[in-house]
């Protein structure tokens, strides 16, 4: 996903950011990612970022980003960097659609192992922002198109004979849900293992998904 600057303070001739602003704009938004996920997003004051960051005031924020809805649309397009780094390698390596599956939703989970502050930070966000919010719409704009996604390659897996019958967007839904309701528990769980999670839920829907799922020798399924 591409990420939207926000509206941040250029120079008078209206040149892009120097290294320097851009540096800064990534200091505050790490800050901000680390604040998040430990106090929430209604406590996330500039005062305690500017802190997290070793800011002398919160000013510097200020010039940086125009608000803080400014600064959360950076967070979440900040962990959806992040995430797309992570992931898009481990799924573009395989090559059967079993395997991309099981390479999305393990990477999605064990994401949480490598960058533990980034998805609890962005589900802080997006469950606090206005329904109305510029943010919220995108966000929801860019769920909607990964689901449709999803949907189109899971159809296209069935068409191949990879995968069995059954409707793709429930099991895309399906999918979105448990990983998210995965993200959620696992900032309550101080020893969660998000490798071993991760590993079980890819089990969970490989079975799901294959060509004989539901079938068992000498039980009646129906």
């Amino acid at each position: 996903m591409e990420a939207r600057s926000g509206a941040g303070k250029q120079d008078g001739g209206g040149s892009a950011r120097t290294f320097t602003e851009a540096a800064r704009r990534a200091q505050i938004v790490g800050a901000a990612i680390e604040v998040i996920a430990e106090v929430g997003y209604t406590k996330a004051t500039f005062t305690r970022i500017a802190k997290q960051a070793g800011l002398s005031s919160t000013g510097m924020i200020s010039y940086h980003f125009a608000g803080k809805d400014d600064l959360m649309r950076e967070v979440v397009a900040e962990v959806f960097r992040v995430a797309d780094g992570y992931m898009i390698p481990r799924i573009e390596a395989q090559t059967t659609a079993s395997g991309r599956l099981r390479a999305f939703i393990e990477s999605n989970i064990e994401l949480l192992g490598e960058f533990p502050k980034h998805l609890p930070a962005v589900v802080e966000v997006l469950g606090n922002i206005r329904s109305d919010d510029s943010s919220m719409r995108e966000f929801c704009a860019a769920m909607d198109s990964l689901v449709d996604t999803h949907t189109h390659l899971i159809r296209e897996a069935q068409k191949a004979g990879e995968f069995g019958e059954f409707d793709p967007r429930v099991m895309a839904l399906a999918i979105r849900g448990a990983i998210d309701g995965v993200v959620t528990r696992a900032a309550k769980v101080p020893d969660f293992d998000p490798v071993a999670c991760g590993r079980e839920l890819a089990d969970l829907f490989d079975r799901a998904t294959r060509k004989d799922a539901g079938k068992d020798t000498g039980k009646d399924n129906r």
